[in-house]
């Protein structure tokens, strides 16, 4: 099957609000895997190492998920409301800063996987649990 094909496919049988809470599911669950040892290495060293060895695409991966996400709450056909598109604009810009961070081995990694986490149980449509 073609990509073009594959695509078709998912956006018939899946609704944007789907899609986007399978990617940012398979991106996080990527992000759990190599958390803990990047959250608890010694040194600043040893979170760069970790990085090298493929973590570092997965952080980028989460951000371009979220440049997406804003770029598309910027467009004036979104329907969200006004005030819940700015928290959310404000939210991707706070995983750009926090992601950067991150990259330069300053920051942990848990945070983001929160955020990512309380996203996806919005995107469930489960709101009683959204800040767990």
């Amino acid at each position: 099957m073609s990509i073009a094909a594959y695509k078709r496919t998912i956006s018939e049988t899946e609704s944007p609000r789907q899609i986007e809470r399978r990617v940012l599911s398979n991106v996080t669950a990527e992000m759990e895997s190599k958390y803990l040892a990047f959250d608890q290495a010694a040194t600043s060293g040893d979170r760069l190492a970790l990085l090298a060895e493929g973590l570092r695409d997965t952080l980028w991966y989460n951000e371009r998920i979220w440049m997406t996400m804003r770029n598309d709450l910027a467009e004036n056909a979104n329907a969200l409301s006004p005030d819940l598109k700015a928290g959310l604009i404000s939210l991707a810009l706070w995983v750009e800063t926090h992601t950067n961070g991150v990259l330069k081995g300053e920051k942990q990694i848990k945070p983001l996987l929160d955020i990512n986490r309380s996203i996806i149980r919005g995107l469930e449509g489960n709101p009683m649990h959204v800040m767990e």
